[in-house]
């Protein structure tokens, strides 16, 4: 609804504006924060600050905008998650990984709740969250400080604050049981296994430990589990993961899609034993140096474009209240050692802590199959 008009804006006219400069734009939603960014000429910066707040002081929420983008979000959903070979195995792994209701659903949100919301949920939220006392506004680029700070004064300094937003628990009880289900997926083509681990926020030193760790497993094609899945045992046809990055714990996500004919068993097994070498044998120096240098590399690729610096700027602020993060987190990455690595798969990376997603091509379950078991 944000692109569907405001005071002085027209329905679409925020597109046509920034496009017709030759710039670019879009908006992006997480479980920390709506994102909405521009990228366009040093010299249309009037033309960006004027639409962000107008849209801020005045957006068009009318029925109709809300039945149109109620459909357009329906059919996201459709496409990105419902239509999606392994979507309902994502949105299950979350659900299980998490207790705290922050961020145990999905950001896209449940079909039942799209038909629920009404014009009176939007108009309250919108008038709560949408504040420029809730918002960060980030500037990268050719621009004098003190000209862009007025210009910011100018087209922000009238809109109202409205009372701070009620604060968000994001705090999660420790798991003490492996939590386990099985998903039942037509679209699905071959067998699929996630696992996460519960872990840390972001900007902790176990993170960024944990983000070396990754490295090392499932870091690309000269990593451990690729390694020992892929090419030794040839049990998966691909391996990867993630550390996810949040104010709440984050999880550490491992992702294998079998081969045609092989077992479950073996590749929870095989990973399983690959995750114990690592709790029992320090890496080797070599090792190290190769996953600190796939960090470095993925950060400085971060940062190479003036859209995902300011990208970055907003996230430090939002998570962290603190932007400086950009400058000091190659350096806590570069400064994991190698008992960091080995300390951390050992406290996060156990069977109690661990939550397991299978998922099974529908035409293959056997009809007894799709039961869970959970644990705390």
């Amino acid at each position: 609804m944000m692109f569907q008009g405001s005071e002085n804006v027209g329905k679409g006219e925020h597109f046509l504006l920034i496009f017709n400069t030759g710039g670019e734009m879009n908006g992006t939603t997480s479980e920390e924060r709506t994102n909405y960014f521009q990228t366009v000429p040093a010299n249309q910066l009037d033309l960006v600050l004027f639409l962000e707040a107008d849209r801020m002081r005045s957006l068009d929420v009318s029925q109709q905008n809300l039945d149109n983008q109620r459909q357009v979000v329906q059919e996201e959903r459709r496409l990105g998650l419902d239509n999606q070979p392994y979507g309902r195995a994502r949105e299950k792994l979350q659900e299980l990984l998490y207790d705290n209701f922050a961020y145990k659903h999905s950001v896209i949100g449940s079909m039942e709740d799209l038909n629920a919301a009404t014009l009176e949920d939007v108009r309250e939220f919108f008038r709560i969250y949408y504040a420029p006392n809730n918002a960060v506004l980030t500037l990268v680029g050719d621009f004098r400080t003190e000209e862009a700070l007025a210009k910011i004064r100018k087209y922000f300094g009238g809109i109202p604050r409205q009372p701070d937003p009620p604060p968000v628990d994001v705090t999660e009880p420790e798991q003490t049981a492996e939590r386990r289900a099985t998903v039942e997926d037509p679209l699905a083509r071959l067998p699929r296994v996630d696992i996460a681990f519960k872990t840390v926020p972001g900007n902790t030193p176990d993170f960024y430990a944990l983000q070396v760790l990754a490295n090392i497993l499932h870091g690309g094609q000269s990593s451990r589990l690729y390694q020992k899945l892929v090419r030794e045992k040839e049990l998966v046809t691909s391996v990867s993961g993630f550390m996810d990055e949040k104010r709440a714990p984050g999880g550490f996500t491992i992702t294998a899609t079998l081969r045609p004919g092989k077992r479950v068993e073996d590749v929870e097994a095989a990973i399983a034993e690959e995750i114990e070498r690592l709790q029992r044998e320090p890496v080797a120096d070599w090792e190290l140096a190769k996953a600190k240098n796939t960090a470095r590399r993925a950060f400085i690729s971060s940062i190479a474009s003036s859209l995902s610096r300011a990208i970055l700027l907003g996230q430090y602020a939002v998570y962290y209240g603190d932007p400086n993060v950009i400058n000091t987190r190659l350096e806590r990455l570069m400064a994991v050692t190698k008992e960091d690595v080995q300390r951390v798969a050992q406290r996060y990376l156990r069977p109690t802590n661990r939550t397991v997603v299978i998922t099974i091509p529908k035409a293959a379950l056997a009809p007894t199959s799709g039961q869970e078991e959970g644990g705390r």
